[in-house]
């Protein structure tokens, strides 16, 4: 592990720009403050058991609060990009594994915020804002992930229940969920306008785990299968064959906060190749005192503060102008995450072997950031969604 402490006035300085009021300002401090006190994520351990922990942890701390709205236990009278992402970001910064934990609580019951009945709001939103419940996000399978409109696993009417069959995989919090937003084909029309979404407890008869999944940076993830899976007709989310809308109401929301994830990585890599490159004597000077190595933080730095551009202009025009972010959010996504990989390479490099070791922070930022330029829409999908308002609007 690293020696440097993540949080530094440069890292808050994003903080004083004009998208931002009073109290995102005191939140990205407070977090900062109380991840920096009390986080303590220990990566050798059992991945299911720390992201529970960890989910309680931010719970008890009252920073899930802000993934639901105050209606039903949140802080917000509604959700806030701004202050999702400043939460993102910080988290991202200090950990990886506790930012998941965050992020998941969010997405994974961000359609019952947006389309839940008042029952099934009061049902999972409190709880959800609390820690007691794990929530997950179920939409990709086996040949329906970027293409979300080719899904297969179905739900049948059947009385005033529905019949779930078919499979989801790549499921984040898959295995320690307490609930799955899930994503069907009921068939009211074809393709995107015939799906649509349910709330499903983990306990359901029907519902297995069939697989669990390791990825290079780990987190709880599985393939699910329903097999006859009965899920009452109340537990559905807006009306039938909306669920694609919703599904994209939700990766709306939260696609600018991957973006502040990706951030938050590119940040902590370039704190820490900042500190090797004065730290690092080599020739009788230091690292950073050869041109290449300041030629490629002057790189790092520009890159950084585009990505936190992109990112917070997108929240703030959906929080203060109330705008429809579709092409923003892609474009933050799409740069954050791909300029936060080359950001990470270049500090891993200054590391030399040091970098490559396993469980140094650098290695470990570099396997982490590698998924984001593929969930919750990968960067060639992002292209093809800015590409596709360009012409909208034109």
């Amino acid at each position: 592990m690293s020696d440097i402490t993540p949080h530094n006035a440069r890292n808050a300085d994003f903080l004083a720009w004009p998208f931002f009021d009073d109290a995102h300002r005191r939140l990205g401090t407070e977090l900062d403050d109380w991840c920096t006190r009390e986080l303590k994520v220990d990566h050798h351990a059992d991945t299911d058991a720390t992201c529970v922990s960890l989910v309680r942890q931010l719970g008890r701390a009252g920073w899930l609060k802000y993934c639901v709205p105050a209606s039903h236990g949140g802080a917000l009278d509604q959700l806030d990009s701004r202050a999702l992402c400043v939460l993102r970001e910080t988290l991202a910064r200090h950990d990886g594994l506790a930012d998941f934990a965050f992020a998941m609580q969010g997405l994974g019951s961000g359609a019952i915020t947006l389309a839940g009945s008042d029952a099934l709001k009061q049902r999972y939103l409190p709880r959800v804002a609390s820690g007691e419940a794990i929530a997950a996000f179920a939409l990709s399978e086996p040949n329906a992930g970027s293409d979300v409109a080719a899904m297969a696993c179905s739900a049948t009417p059947d009385g005033d229940h529905y019949v779930l069959n078919g499979e989801k995989t790549w499921i984040s919090n898959g295995g320690i969920a307490d609930f799955y937003c899930v994503f069907v084909r009921t068939g009211e029309a074809p393709g995107a306008r015939g799906i649509s979404a349910f709330v499903v407890d983990a306990d359901t008869p029907g519902l297995t785990i069939a697989e669990r999944i390791d990825v290079s940076a780990p987190h709880p993830l599985a393939r699910l299968k329903f097999e006859n899976c009965r899920v009452p007709a109340s537990q559905r989310l807006g009306e039938a064959g909306q669920g694609f809308k919703v599904a994209m109401m939700t990766l709306d929301i939260f696609r600018a906060s991957v973006a502040a994830a990706a951030l938050g990585f590119a940040r902590r890599a370039l704190d820490e190749g900042l500190a090797r490159a004065k730290s690092r004597e080599m020739f009788g000077q230091t690292l950073a005192d050869f041109q290449l190595t300041q030629a490629a933080l002057g790189d790092m730095a520009t890159s950084v503060d585009a990505a936190a551009l992109l990112t917070y202009r997108a929240a703030w025009q959906r929080d203060v102008l109330g705008q429809r972010t579709t092409r923003e959010a892609a474009m933050a996504k799409m740069f954050s995450t791909e300029s936060a990989q080359q950001v990470i390479d270049r500090a891993l490099q200054m590391f030399g072997g040091a970098g490559v070791v396993s469980g140094a922070v650098v290695e470990r930022l570099y396997r982490e950031i590698r998924s984001l330029r593929i969930y919750e829409g990968a960067t060639e999908v992002q292209k093809l969604i800015i590409a596709r308002e360009l012409l909208k609007d034109g």
